[in-house]
């Protein structure tokens, strides 16, 4: 009777807080949550220091812009290439290098900041080589995951990896806007250099990664073959598509820094909240993500997801409340979080072993540069209609996209993880 008493007590738990199961089955798992969690806390407080940067040099909503847009082309050409590599090396050595030359790069920021420079093109030029970093590491990063779990374990260990990186998403902002404010820039890029041992240290402990079956040789042909690959799997490529339309329509992040100025009133304190609430909705959304494990119809998982984010980015546009925005912008990020646990699944159960470098590397482009180009609309659409008028404008957007491309496709609706058809 005690056991089917504290059976019944715990199923409700079970049934909505995070799965700990993949951190119990593999050490090394568990270390490259915790070492990226450390790191990925200095890099966003880089990614936030590096705007609010800009904007002091400039007051310009416009060259804050220039931020996202400064990485995108070295972000798609290093992604996609980065993905053949990652399908060609041994994925663990390939990430010891490019995270060594990030931790470089932060030293660099840290030596401008404190040499007193205002070279605002230093901070775009240390921002292309970043993203070109972080496209060739991140797909070899991608890869680990299937060969530390279970195939079965993969939501629950993506709603980890979630919840490790917003982590970082959601702390690292506050500190950036909490360390400028007290310290300076240089404060905020001397962290970022010293988190990065953390990451060496996890990267470290794992055994070799080298692709099944030998590996292909990286170039053009390989990467034209995961290209190719993608093009006949068409709710893997939808995967892809809502995703950029969320991320250029939807994310407003560019707007931030005016926003806090000329709508809040808060100055860097209320843009480093602004920029910290997305992460940490999507952590809170992660840490009550014990159902996602039961969730098999994840096509439209991510659909509702994703209106659910365009509708939070119409309300955030459409109010001038800072607790109001804030908490628009958290319930903004559990809905992107969602998408973001049930995409990558999709694309993991689909692409063998061989193929996922390059699925990766596709995957990274499209999230890493669908807000970098939504970044540059942000900023063009405020020039012409308004700062907020630019926000509601792209959700409006979202949704009407969303619906547009699901209907075109139905089969994406239709996904069942049980009997996947991609």
């Amino acid at each position: 009777m005690t056991e089917q008493i504290d059976e019944a007590t715990r199923t409700p738990r079970r049934r909505v807080t995070l799965d700990l199961a993949p951190m119990r089955s593999s050490r090394q798992f568990r270390n490259l949550l915790i070492g990226d969690a450390v790191s990925v806390i200095g890099t966003q407080v880089t990614a936030v220091a590096i705007p609010l940067q800009v904007y002091a040099q400039t007051r310009s909503a416009a060259a804050v812009g220039l931020v996202g847009l400064a990485g995108l082309v070295p972000l798609i050409v290093f992604g996609l290439y980065g993905g053949a590599v990652a399908d060609a090396v041994d994925r663990r050595r390939l990430v010891l290098v490019t995270t060594s030359a990030q931790a470089v790069l932060s030293a660099v920021l840290l030596a401008q900041a404190l040499a007193g420079l205002h070279w605002t093109w230093l901070l775009y030029l240390v921002v292309a080589i970043q993203a070109g970093l972080f496209a060739l590491d991140s797909p070899a990063r991608q890869a680990f995951v299937p060969r530390l779990v279970a195939k079965q374990m993969l939501p629950s260990a993506n709603a980890l990896r979630q919840v490790e990186f917003n982590v970082g998403m959601t702390g690292g902002p506050l500190l950036a806007g909490v360390i400028v404010a007290a310290f300076g820039f240089g404060a905020a890029y001397g962290l970022d250099a010293v988190s990065f041992a953390a990451s060496l240290w996890a990267v470290a402990s794992l055994p070799a990664m080298a692709p099944e079956g030998g590996g292909r040789k990286a170039g053009l042909a390989s990467v034209i073959e995961g290209l190719r690959f993608l093009r006949t799997r068409q709710v893997l490529l939808l995967t892809f598509v809502v995703d950029i339309i969320a991320m250029v329509f939807g994310m407003p992040r560019t707007l931030f820094a005016p926003l806090s100025d000329h709508v809040f009133g808060g100055g860097e304190a209320a843009a480093g909240a602004l920029y910290a609430a997305i992460p940490a909705g999507a952590l809170v959304g992660a840490l009550l993500g014990g159902w996602f494990g039961r969730i098999h119809k994840q096509g439209v998982a991510v659909t509702v997801a994703i209106l659910a984010w365009g509708l939070c980015i119409i309300g955030f546009g459409a109010t001038s409340d800072l607790w109001v925005a804030l908490a628009l912008l958290a319930g903004a990020g559990a809905a992107d979080m969602v998408s973001a646990v049930f995409r990558t699944a999709i694309m993991q159960t689909a692409a063998p072993d061989e193929m996922r470098g390059r699925l990766g590397g596709v995957f990274i482009v499209v999230v890493a540069g669908g807000p970098r180009l939504g970044d540059g609309r942000s900023g063009a659409f405020a020039a012409w209609f308004g700062i907020q008028e630019a926000v509601v404008i792209g959700g409006i957007l979202v949704i009407a996209l969303t619906l547009l491309v699901v209907a075109i496709v139905p089969k994406f609706l239709a996904y069942d993880s049980r009997h996947p058809h991609t």
